[in-house]
């Protein structure tokens, strides 16, 4: 298929579409491109690829994506990219003809033919309508003012963004799941927030009283306003929205509400054919209605009396349906549904039913510094329900016993307290206790996948997590079931599990990018918060990840993170290098290499007076004293000072040095001011941390005499402008740099260094060097992202600016002046004489 037009990343409208010729096979027409129509065409294709010529129809202009991925994006933890399941080249290869942004608007089951928005008409033998299901919108006076939306496609994301983007308040209606969640991502995206939930418990379908209030109690902590019990009289407002008012008078302002109040059946469609609907549409154990050439599966179906609006057992009908249309019979049966969802960062859990009653034992455990509570509900020694908030671990074990329907009489008294305390007291492998998992326990609840189905994939060769999900989709969308996923690789293949990204260290499974990524997303502002919210194993991190952390936080907060002196190296921590003798080195910062008799007469005074054994010109174009005792720092940098000199910061992941020649000012082959344009680069880029050390160039000529084709960030002058080049490395692995661009001005010059330095500084991970990093992540990227993104430049430009608004002040005169003195023996503050 060749999508022509594009619209924009994994989008498709009316135009793209591939039209089969000469196609004699049964032609199965689907109206929903959503997750239910298209994975019952992917089951359909995994047992008989060529039986039917397959269109599908879709309202949106998009591929299949996953909706219930839909907060993180609003919240900024993934793009729309990220969310995408099927892929254009998926409905390509498998010559599916797809109709984007067409819904069909009429069936004639007399003619077989469905009639779409535009007027297209189509035929068919087969129908499956998978049209899903409709936001409830509440009958109130407001509710089609402009600011008034639900919650449940890419539009709806894209209008709270740009409401998000103006700032003010947003009123939630409903505290449900998507109310949650999309309370969370608005809180996220900086707008003041209030839900409002008709029924005194947030998520009263999952939770119980108790789980609920924990819940309300977090969310309220995160600075969002829940009123439960409130009940929504009007939305107000002069030609859009303006507020909220409630029956007992309160009115809250907002610029934007959105109804998240509860789903329902889309059934308007089959009605109108003809077909018969109850509260969805009537369906057989193959997911036939009561026309048998059309089908329908996913939200909009009524089977045996039940509607669903979870992914399992929509995965489950897609199985069934699949069987029937190849003369297959296993039939669909219905589903006992479980919920493990993580809500705004929190995780929850429920399965069957916990509403108590004659013949029903509670049995409850609360650990409130945890902020854990757990209960379980049995029935004639069968567990029938279970509700768990803050540690949903066992929450996969209790579903199992409930729908094996399993006697747990023998360990009623340990039940609480997991898995691991029911099988023994004692702590339990966890490999183990996958492996006691039965074949249909669900593993994966975003796309319904048992262990069975985990366990065939990575027996037909599915070597690692990533192999996997892309086999069966397990792990594939919120990630909770990832160390469920990596346990039965272990249990399968033993010693031969392919090991995907590294993770930051031994007390996180989260990898850097992760952890800078939920930094963000979740807004977190320190070490322990985030060692908390990621769950670290240890209670405190290692010399591995605080660096990192303090790292990550001092780059996503400029400004309002306060550095953690004791989660730096111990060079960092003393702003000076440690040498094998236990002295330390102090290297004065030279602008460009420049430095005046001032500055000479100055280190000339301290080598002197504190008995400097060595000092050194180093390949930076500096001058490096040796031999400074520990207790002398702080009156060797109070010394410099004075003559006018701040900390070279030879010691730290940071801009180290500008090495410049003396380009055309003296050099009779130079063709620009490669020494001034050097001392800006300095004096704008100093005092900056990075992911590593950062080491600048700027040559006159293209002879290169400062070696700049093999720096971090390296010019080169010409005669028409700059050369700018990235990702040189000098040292024991030797990397010249790639080109990224020529310039024309020195201005241009300073801007895109700027800009490339910021991207390295959000993006690299902890002691990547550039030139791995580029390796990494490819220089097309980095080219795309600084040269041809003038916007996304200049914002980059921007941050790295505004960061160094908070960074350029010289440690040395801090420590000088008796800031972290107890680092230093013997001395009290000294005082900085004036220049």
């Amino acid at each position: 298929m060749d999508f022509q037009n594009n619209a924009g990343p994994e989008t498709a409208n009316e135009e793209e579409i591939f039209v089969p010729s000469d196609d004699v096979r049964e032609h199965l027409v689907v109206v929903g491109n959503g997750m239910a129509g298209c994975r019952a065409i992917e089951e359909l294709l995994a047992r008989d690829a060529g039986r039917y010529r397959v269109t599908i129809f879709g309202a949106e202009p998009y591929v299949n994506y996953n909706r219930i991925m839909l907060s993180p994006v609003l919240a900024g933890e993934k793009s729309f990219d990220d969310i995408v399941i099927n892929s254009r080249e998926w409905y390509s290869d498998n010559n599916i003809e797809l109709i984007a942004g067409d819904p069909v608007t009429g069936i004639d089951r007399a003619a077989k033919t469905v009639t779409s928005q535009s007027g297209r008409t189509v035929g068919y033998d087969k129908l499956l309508i998978a049209t899903g299901s409709d936001p409830f919108i509440i009958p109130v006076p407001g509710k089609d003012l402009p600011g008034v939306i639900s919650f449940r496609d890419m539009k709806d994301v894209d209008t709270m963004l740009e409401a998000a983007g103006k700032g003010g308040n947003a009123v939630v209606i409903g505290g449900g799941l998507l109310g949650l969640e999309a309370a969370h991502g608005l809180t996220l995206r900086g707008m003041k927030v209030t839900v409002i939930h008709l029924m005194d418990t947030l998520m009263e379908r999952q939770l119980d009283e108790a789980a609920g209030w924990l819940l309300k109690t977090a969310l309220e902590g995160r600075g969002q306003t829940i009123l439960t019990g409130a009940n929504t009289e009007e939305i107000y407002g002069d030609g859009k929205v303006e507020g909220v008012r409630l029956k007992d008078g309160t009115e809250i302002p907002a610029s934007l509400v959105v109804m998240a109040v509860g789903i329902r059946p889309s059934t308007a469609l089959a009605r109108e054919a003809g077909l018969e609907v109850n509260r969805g549409i009537k369906v057989d154990d193959h997911m036939v209605t009561s026309d048998p050439d059309v089908l329908a599966v996913g939200e909009c179906v009524e089977h045996d009396g039940n509607v669903y609006g979870l992914v399992a057992p929509l995965w489950d009908m897609c199985r069934s349906l699949a069987d029937g249309l190849t003369d297959q019979h296993t039939g669909y049966k219905g589903s006992v549904t479980s919920t493990k969802l993580k809500v705004a960062g929190l995780d929850v859990f429920s399965a069957g039913d916990f509403s108590g009653g004659e013949g029903c034992e509670d049995i409850v455990l609360r650990d409130a510094s945890r902020g854990v509570y757990k209960r379980v509900v049995v029935k004639e020694d069968k567990v029938i329900g279970a509700v768990l908030y803050g540690d949903t671990a066992d929450g996969g074990w209790y579903f199992d016993l409930l729908k094996r329907g399993e006697d747990v009489g023998e360990i009623r008294d340990l039940l609480i307290f997991g898995q691991a305390f029911a099988s023994g007291g004692g702590a339990l492998d966890p490999k183990a206790a996958v492996a006691a998992l039965s074949d249909d326990a669900e593993i994966c609840g975003c796309n319904g996948v048992s262990k069975g189905q985990v366990v065939a994939c990575i027996e037909k060769g599915a070597c690692s997590l990533d192999a996997v999900r892309g086999a069966c989709k397990a792990s594939a969308s919120c990630g909770s079931c990832t160390g469920l996923v990596e346990n039965l690789l272990a249990v399968v293949l033993g010693d031969d599990v392919q090991s995907g990204p590294k993770t930051m260290c031994k007390c996180t499974s989260f990898g850097h990018d992760d952890v800078r990524r939920e930094i963000v997303a979740q807004n977190m502002r320190s070490i322990p918060e985030v060692m908390q919210k990621l769950h670290w194993s240890t209670p405190d991190g290692c010399s591995s990840c605080r660096p990192a952390l303090n790292y990550y936080l001092l780059c996503a907060l400029p400004g309002e993170y306060q550095d953690d002196q004791q989660s730096r190296f111990v060079n960092e921590r003393m702003h000076a290098n440690i040498q094998k003798d236990g002295t330390y080195s102090v290297v004065p910062r030279m602008w460009g290499g420049l430095t005046n008799p001032r500055e000479l007469r100055a280190i000339a005074d301290v080598v002197e007076k504190y008995d400097a054994p060595m000092v050194k010109v180093t390949g930076g174009q500096r001058l490096d004293i040796f031999g400074i005792k520990k207790e002398d720092l702080p009156a060797v940098w109070a010394d410099l000072n004075a003559a006018g000199m701040v900390s070279g910061h030879a010691y730290g992941k940071s801009l180290r040095t500008v090495k410049t020649c003396v380009g055309s000012e003296w050099c009779r082959f130079g063709t620009q001011d490669s020494t001034g344009l050097g001392v800006k680069i300095e004096r704008m880029t100093w005092g900056s941390w990075m992911p590593h050390k950062f080491k600048i160039a700027a040559s006159g000529c293209p002879r290169n005499c400062a070696e700049a084709t093999i720096k971090d960030f390296g010019v080169v002058c010409v005669d028409s402008g700059y050369e700018l080049h990235v990702g040189g490395n000098g040292g024991i692995h030797v990397r010249a740099t790639d080109l990224l661009c020529k310039v024309a001005t020195e201005q241009e010059a300073l801007d895109y260094c700027a800009a490339f330095i910021q991207l390295y500084r959000e993006e690299a991970r902890y002691l990547e060097r550039t030139a791995p990093w580029i390796e990494r992540v490819g220089v097309e990227y980095i080219k795309q992202r600084i040269v041809e993104d003038e916007a996304g430049r200049e914002a980059l430009r921007s941050r790295f600016l505004y960061s160094q608004s908070f960074s350029q002040d010289d440690p040395w005169a801090e420590r000088a002046a008796g800031q972290h003195a107890e680092l230093h023996q013997h001395l009290e503050p000294i005082a900085i004489a004036a220049e």
